[in-house]
């Protein structure tokens, strides 16, 4: 695979083992430096990730490669995502960039956006959901880089919609907090989050329905950089909630907000409305 994408791309790669995405810059970034290999990458989930110096390759030629790696890496040797990590700075002082892309399968059967919109709903995208979804089922999408950014956004479109489903990652989180394990970063991130949920809350209206969950867990304290495997939370807030549990797959969100919006179920997907 590694000579299909380095005819594919015209570059050569090194590392080409699971790795966690800060500890590999550290192990290979100055080699990286030298040699001009970029740097090649896994990690338990189905992806492939592509390292660059803008020193070596700007984004915007990181993003061809990505683009070339993309067209490899299907059939029997697809892998659910590729993605860009451009990145700067020196050993010891490695900054990885705010300019990550994902380069996702498209979605291998109909899903609940693309239903929404069959029904007429706006499908607005924040940060990478876009991206995750290959563009399919997503009318709109907006900037979201940075938590910060992705909650501004947020905020924008409740003020200005009066329809639509606002789709939403606040992928640092994640990627900056939980992998890194960084957990005073990680409760900073979700007072942040908690006090921009108490503005959002301000602004919905009764004919509203706020979902705040998880796609896996992500303990900052494990002994290791990959997702963990602990129940995600559910927290919903709609009129007639009741203030009850529920407990199900993550399917059962799409089928929840399919019935809220359209007033429908689509029995051939997954899920169970607790609306």
């Amino acid at each position: 695979m590694v000579s299909a994408l380095e005819r594919a791309t015209g570059r050569r790669f090194c590392c080409n083992r699971p790795f966690s995405g800060t500890a590999v810059l550290d192990a290979f970034g100055e080699h990286h430096l030298a040699s001009g290999e970029l740097i090649l990458y896994t990690s338990a989930d189905s992806v492939l990730q592509i390292a660059a110096h803008v020193d070596v390759l700007s984004e915007p030629e990181l993003y061809e490669v990505c683009t070339a790696a993309r067209e490899v890496m299907d059939g029997e040797h697809a892998v659910g995502r590729v993605i860009a990590r451009p990145f700067d700075g020196s050993a010891s002082a490695w900054h990885r960039r705010e300019g990550r892309r994902d380069y996702a399968l498209p979605p291998p059967s109909r899903s609940y956006l693309e239903e929404l919109q069959a029904a007429g709903v706006p499908v607005h995208g924040v940060g990478k959901i876009r991206d995750l979804f290959a563009g399919v089922g997503v009318d709109v999408k907006h900037a979201g880089a940075t938590n910060v950014e992705g909650i501004a956004a947020t905020t924008a479109l409740l003020r200005e919609l009066d329809e639509g489903f606002v789709f939403v990652n606040l992928v640092e989180t994640d990627q900056v907090y939980g992998h890194r394990h960084d957990v005073p970063g990680f409760a900073a991130a979700l007072r942040v989050i908690d006090r921009a949920v108490g503005e959002w809350l301000g602004l919905l209206r009764e004919d509203d329905l706020l979902v705040l969950t998880a796609d896996h867990g992500v303990d900052p304290t494990t002994n290791h950089t990959d997702h963990t495997r602990e129940y995600a939370p559910l927290l919903a807030r709609f009129d007639g909630d009741g203030g009850r549990r529920h407990d199900g797959a993550l399917a059962d969100v799409g089928a929840s907000v399919m019935r809220w919006l359209t007033g429908r179920e689509v029995p051939e997907l997954p899920g169970v409305s607790f609306i």
